[in-house]
């Protein structure tokens, strides 16, 4: 966590003998809600010159709605970065991806729902790796701007462009917080 401390934020990371891979086995691990967990989910846009990333970190229990995010971004298309797209792009696998501190900067959107947390918990970088912070020092931290990124848990995809549709597709049953 030296990103963190080069910005004078002293954060303490908790590592389990289990896996804190997902959202759901992160929050078992710690005792906290889903919703308390933060996805760090690498993105990536689709222009004529190539393309750009985007990290958008999101609360365990929502699921970004890929046209509010493309939207939000000014990127027309946007897909979910595969597996491989993300260790590349962050410097670390998937399910431990952390919010901050990759080898080159990538624009942050945080989902406005982490701020109803007093603490989130964020991978530290393995997967079975967290550390917690408020999600103020996360968004200052992780340099992103909050948006509504997502849709609710309960609604139905707006169309096919959904995370799930798209992960599915990109990724090829690889999974992330």
């Amino acid at each position: 966590m030296d990103a963190a401390a080069r910005k004078g934020v002293d954060l303490q990371v908790d590592s389990f003998e289990q896996s804190t891979h997902t959202a759901v086995e992160a929050a078992q691990a710690v005792g906290a809600e889903v919703g308390q967990i933060v996805k760090s989910l690498v993105f990536v846009a689709l222009r004529e010159a190539g393309s750009k990333a985007f990290l958008a970190l999101v609360s365990g229990a929502n699921t970004v709605d890929l046209d509010l995010l493309a939207a939000v971004l000014g990127e027309p298309r946007i897909r979910r970065a595969t597996a491989d797209e993300a260790r590349r792009l962050t410097g670390f696998v998937i399910g431990g991806i952390p919010p901050f501190g990759h080898p080159q900067p990538l624009q942050t959107l945080m989902d406005r729902d982490l701020g109803r947390f007093e603490t989130v918990w964020a991978a530290a970088g393995a997967p079975n790796a967290v550390f917690a912070v408020a999600p103020g020092v996360l968004r200052v931290l992780a340099d992103a701007t909050v948006a509504d990124i997502c849709r609710q848990p309960d609604a139905a995809p707006a169309n096919a462009s959904s995370e799930s549709a798209a992960s599915a597709r990109a990724s090829a049953g690889a999974t992330d917080r």
